[in-house]
């Protein structure tokens, strides 16, 4: 079992950059694979990127891909997600999810741990 939590959300500009931090609990984080989700008032919690274990797979959505990158420090039990180029559209609360097992799942049903989120604002 896994607990995830979430920091290093805020307010930055169009185009500015940002890296949330995932730190979970648990003696073998290495165990599970992480996913970043996001969710805007009124939406859907929607898939951002998602990680292997040992952080040879990795998987985004068509939106964020070449302006986000996703990585692991197991050694550390954090999960990354480096954020640049934001947009405003950007704009939810960004959600860390934990899965135990080697694939990755863009359904955010699928994970069983989840942070408590943290706030990313992308002001135009």
């Amino acid at each position: 079992q896994v607990q995830p939590v979430e920091s290093g959300g805020g307010l930055v500009q169009a185009g500015g950059s940002l890296r949330l931090s995932c730190a979970a609990s648990g003696r073998i984080f290495s165990s599970y694979s992480m996913g970043w989700f996001r969710q805007a008032p009124g939406k859907e919690r929607e898939f951002v990127a998602a990680i292997s274990g040992n952080g040879g797979n990795f998987y985004y959505t068509d939106s964020v891909k070449g302006r986000f990158t996703i990585s692991r420090d197991n050694a550390k039990n954090t999960v990354y997600l480096q954020m640049n180029s934001l947009k405003p559209e950007d704009t939810a609360v960004y959600y860390c999810g934990a899965r135990y097992g080697s694939s990755l799942y863009m359904d955010f049903r699928k994970y069983d741990y989840w942070g408590q989120g943290t706030q990313v604002t992308v002001s135009s």
